[in-house]
């Protein structure tokens, strides 16, 4: 843990006195259990602000739509256990599911009407008749404790995310610019230790770009004048994921081109400049529009027959073209995310702007972790009915929102144990304060006072990434397990069924999960890689999506989710699942030559139909069989659409079919065009 500076503090003492607020005008107000509003500031609060301000209104909209289904299955089961106890577990699996599913903010709308649900309708069994107005209460109690962490995260010592996110920016971009630096230099291919480390990189880059999404949500939500960069931000993601398919094509072309002998001087100097005209760190727009006039004059024009060595060379222009877009664009968003303004130009690399939405959704993954938190529930449910437990209720209640705020994660067991050990220690100090310190505290000024030490404590706690769970945890835990009201309450029995009952369930749930759901890194990582090649196949197929940016920013997308997976693999683990980035160019590559294919005719669009064909085939079967064929298939393609008129729809055929094959076969002997028929006629 390093040492607190003062922004954590600011954040510790803030969030501090917005749970002392929210406590008292809980008091004030004569709620029945304002200790609710203390807990909800902690879970609540972030320390971005607006991190904190995102969650802020679905946090409400989800405590109001659990509360409105307690009270819709309570009354009417209550005298049926067995099925209130699948009732709420199926809602609250159901609501998990559809969380799970969205990777933003909003994603915490479904997932508090689950297990809100649970909270309030468990213990309400005891007395189904005060239902509506105890859902109303815990409704108003949490509904207050978001609002008053939400009005300390906006009016006190706002914290921006905006330096935060041009700062790994900056660290990002230098990565990337000395990678593509590498790339405009490379001679022949890498040997194999250049290889890994310059796969551990690119996945690297991957993991950061996904890393910057939370960040640009919590930019968005601020009041800080800082939310106006947040158009900035949209296109941001999608650019730095699209520097690694180009760069990485840039680099095979480059050293394919030179392993043949074939890379011209002219080309090589350019490439020399490019490299040295990327390490400017300022705007630089006329260097760019020279560097792509210099582009315009070695770009080969692909006529009649082109030859191998002519198609890779096109297709360098292409990208080499894509990189300098990029990097303008990166530049120019980063300016503005610095100044906090939106960007009113046009940006360069324009094919983002329609993706940028663009997420993997995991039903299977989704449906699997709602069906370990059902049967977690059931359990839970179980165990409290057969013992007739008293204050038995917290373990369903407890083991729903453990198991509920760790699903998304590979292996949620760990993050549930530990989030029970941060329960435990809030037990601890809950009973030394509510029989030793308590007591002594007959005014609420005594009470904030006692308090203080423990709460500012778990606000700096939650400052710390790796100390965040155990605080926010503890502060969570120990402000229910207090039970402050109106006048003191101090019974040793229910306290102690209460704790039991909430580790008992958080145990169960961390049990029943890791029998039933839990699942390495390796295996959600291949599992994406399947689900990325599934997803080539049915772009070959024309099932994908509709343009190659798309599927990109999918497969993209999914590689910044594998690529933390992978770094906690082995190496030849690593190694085994392939190269991420070959598989996106060659869902570029697919996507572009369906799309252009409807403008050809004849035998050119005959042969690239049945390029396509092969190679649906052969993505769903991931063997060697059938490798040949598509290699000639690819071979015969490029005959066939080379024969045909001038138009940009062949030129992009041509570009995009060797993209597709030096994407399929990085290995295969060079293209050998077929013969013209005048010139066979000369040969006979």
């Amino acid at each position: 843990m390093t040492v607190p500076g003062w922004r954590d503090w600011a954040f510790a003492l803030k969030t501090y006195a917005a749970a002392m607020l929210a406590l008292y005008l809980a008091l004030w107000i004569d709620l029945p259990r304002p200790y609710w509003a203390l807990g909800t500031v902690y879970i609540t609060s972030q320390v971005l602000s607006g991190a904190t301000r995102s969650k802020a209104v679905y946090r409400v909209c989800g405590t109001v739509l659990g509360a409105a289904m307690s009270v819709v299955l309570v009354p009417n089961l209550v005298n049926e256990p067995i099925l209130l106890s699948l009732a709420i577990a199926l809602w609250v699996a159901l609501c998990l599911y559809v969380a799970l599913l969205d990777r933003t903010p909003a994603s915490y709308l479904p997932m508090l009407a689950g297990y809100t649900a649970a909270l309030i309708g468990f213990p309400a069994v005891d007395d189904p008749g005060a239902i509506f107005d105890t859902a109303v209460a815990r409704a108003e109690e949490i509904s207050l404790g978001i609002l008053c962490a939400s009005l300390a995260a906006t009016l006190v010592l706002p914290q921006s995310a905006a330096p935060v996110i041009v700062a790994r920016l900056n660290l990002w971009l230098d990565e990337a610019r000395t990678w593509t630096q590498t790339a405009l230099a490379a001679a022949g291919a890498p040997n194999a230790g250049d290889a890994d480390e310059d796969r551990n990189l690119r996945l690297r880059l991957a993991s950061d770009a996904i890393g910057l999404d939370a960040l640009g949500l919590a930019l968005r939500n601020e009041a800080t004048g800082a939310e106006r960069a947040a158009a900035a931000f949209a296109p941001l993601r999608q650019h730095m994921l699209m520097v690694l398919p180009i760069v990485a094509a840039v680099a095979d072309r480059v050293a394919i081109l030179e392993r043949e002998g074939a890379l011209p001087a002219r080309v090589r100097v350019f490439l020399s400049d490019l490299a040295g005209w990327l390490a400017d760190d300022g705007d630089d727009p006329e260097g760019a529009a020279q560097l792509r006039s210099r582009i315009d004059g070695f770009e080969p024009t692909l006529g009649r027959n082109p030859d191998w060595t002519t198609l890779l060379l096109a297709s360098l222009s292409v990208r080499l073209r894509d990189v300098i877009d990029l990097r303008q664009d990166l530049r120019a968003l980063r300016l503005h995310l610095a100044a906090g303004t939106a960007p009113r130009a046009p940006l360069a690399f324009a094919y983002t702007a329609r993706v940028r939405t663009v997420r993997h959704r995991d039903h299977g993954l989704a449906a699997f972790s709602a069906f370990g938190v059902f049967v977690g529930l059931l359990v839970c449910c179980a165990v409290w009915i057969a013992t007739g437990w008293p204050d038995g209720s917290a373990a369903p209640m407890m083991g729903a929102v453990a198991c509920c705020l760790f699903a998304a994660q590979d292996d949620p067991a760990p993050q549930i144990l530990s989030f029970t050990n941060s329960a435990i220690v809030g037990a601890i100090g809950a009973g030394l304060y509510l029989f030793a310190v308590l007591p002594l505290a007959t005014t609420f000024e005594m009470l904030a006072l006692a308090l203080a030490p423990a709460l500012i404590l778990c606000g700096l706690m939650m400052t710390q990434p790796r100390f965040a769970p155990m605080g926010m945890g503890a502060a969570l835990n120990g402000a229910t397990l207090l039970a402050l009201q109106n006048g003191y309450s101090g019974d040793f029995a229910p306290f102690a069924n209460s704790v039991v009952a909430s580790v008992v369930g958080m145990w169960i749930g961390a049990v029943v999960t890791r029998l039933i759901r839990s699942v390495g890194a390796g295996w959600s990582a291949r599992r994406l890689v399947r689900i990325n090649r599934r997803s080539l196949a049915a772009a070959a197929d024309g099932r994908g999506t509709g343009h190659g940016l798309e599927l990109a920013a999918l497969m993209l997308d999914r590689a910044g989710l594998i690529a933390p997976r992978l770094a906690t693999l082995p190496a030849e683990a690593s190694v085994a699942m392939g190269d991420l980035l070959a598989d996106v160019r060659v869902g570029i590559n697919l996507v572009e030559v369906r799309r252009v294919r409807r403008q050809l005719t004849g035998a050119a669009r005959t042969a690239v139909d049945h390029v396509l064909a092969l190679a649906a085939h052969q993505l769903r079967r991931r063997t060697g069989r059938g490798e040949a064929d598509l290699l000639a298939a690819l071979d015969d393609a490029l005959d066939a659409v080379a024969g045909v008129t001038a138009s940009p729809e062949r030129r992009a055929s041509l570009i995009g079919l060797t993209g597709l094959r030096r994407g399929v076969f990085p290995d295969a002997p060079a293209y050998r065009a077929a013969p013209m028929p005048d010139q066979r006629e000369m040969a006979a």
